[in-house]
């Protein structure tokens, strides 16, 4: 599937254009704010954007990047070497639209003075918001709740009906306390919870005591924990932090929340999990094999689930789109880019 190219006439009001041959790639459509961006400031000829929202197949993805200088680039775009030997020795950038990068080949990118970027810093409160989504929704069966009454099932308040836990109070187990992690646990204050959580880099005093937090080993996170909350990035180390082993040390009343990514948990041993009163809810915006969901999960009432959307909203989704776009100009400017992740080559 190639998809062609569109020309475009611009006015330069903005100083010189950089390359009239240079061509920027958009795997997926983006919010309007981040073509306009690079329309306005870059005065590119070439631009184009991927028509369908959904994730390219990988044959179109390395058809389509031959020849650029730019690629903006999703989650689901493998951006490995062979893709970037795909685009050609004049790639300069691989622009992720996206916190995460492990769908980019860094060392690759390194290797072919490629700049590799994400956006990190603007869907810091949205997925912190959503991470509190799902540890209300959790602990409070809300899922489950809509369901029973909207199937007809319900006849009125019971006593005994669906009966949840509480927060108020209780311990919030962080794994992970970059900034999403440190924006869930300022959350946490409304809630007078006590703050305990696991990282490699430990915050400074005076981040731990704005924060209510302490630092734990991993077995006394999952011990304490009466909601664990996970932040962490995907790394070697993270893939399947979280098994059968894990969840046996937990609470048979905890809640596990992913905002993070999906293949930190094993999803099969979280069905078992589940399925056996290991604990006693999850809720997840990320999966393991994403976009598929594991076929358990979609029939476990104690299983909150959504469609990946941490960062899903307008002013999140349009400051990504800026960041991504800045950090292309940046790039193709002869510039480091604000959010390099490959170093300045």
């Amino acid at each position: 599937m190639k998809i062609r190219y569109t020309f475009k006439n611009i006015l330069y009001n903005q100083g010189q254009r950089v390359s009239k041959i240079m061509k920027v790639f958009v795997t997926r459509p983006i919010p309007e704010v981040g073509i306009q961006l690079l329309n306005d400031v870059l005065s590119f000829e070439n631009i184009v954007t991927a028509p369908q929202d959904g994730p390219l197949p990988r044959e179109a993805l390395l058809e389509n990047i031959k020849g650029v200088s730019a690629v903006m680039s999703m989650l689901s775009d493998r951006m490995d070497g062979e893709a970037m030997d795909a685009a050609g020795p004049q790639l300069k950038v691989v622009a992720n639209f996206a916190v995460g990068y492990d769908n980019i080949d860094i060392a690759a990118a390194q290797a072919r003075h490629v700049h590799a970027t994400n956006t990190p810093g603007v869907l810091t409160e949205a997925t912190a918001d959503l991470a509190w989504t799902l540890i209300m929704s959790a602990a409070r069966r809300v899922g489950e709740g809509e369901r029973f009454l909207r199937k007809g099932l319900w006849e009125g308040w019971g006593p005994q009906q669906l009966l949840g836990v509480s927060l108020y109070g209780q311990t919030l187990g962080i794994f992970g306390m970059g900034r999403i992690g440190q924006a869930v646990a300022r959350r946490a204050r409304g809630f007078d919870m006590n703050v305990i959580y696991h990282d490699a880099q430990p915050l400074d005093a005076a981040q731990e005591t704005a924060l209510n937090a302490t630092r734990v080993t991993k077995e006394e996170l999952l011990r304490s924990a009466d909601i664990l909350s996970i932040h962490c990035p995907l790394t070697p180390k993270t893939r399947h932090a979280f098994t059968l082993a894990e969840f046996r040390i937990m609470k048979p009343t905890a809640i596990v929340v992913n905002t993070a990514r999906g293949p930190v948990i094993k999803e099969d041993d979280l069905c078992l999990a589940l399925q056996q009163g290991m604990i006693f809810a999850a809720g997840l915006d990320v999966y393991e094999k994403e976009p598929k969901v594991h076929e358990a999960l979609l029939h476990e009432e104690r299983a909150i689930l959504l469609p990946h959307l941490g960062s899903a909203t307008i002013e999140t989704r349009n400051a990504m789109a800026r960041t991504a776009a800045e950090n292309i100009i940046a790039a193709l400017s002869g510039k480091c880019p604000p959010n390099c992740l490959s170093c300045c080559l």
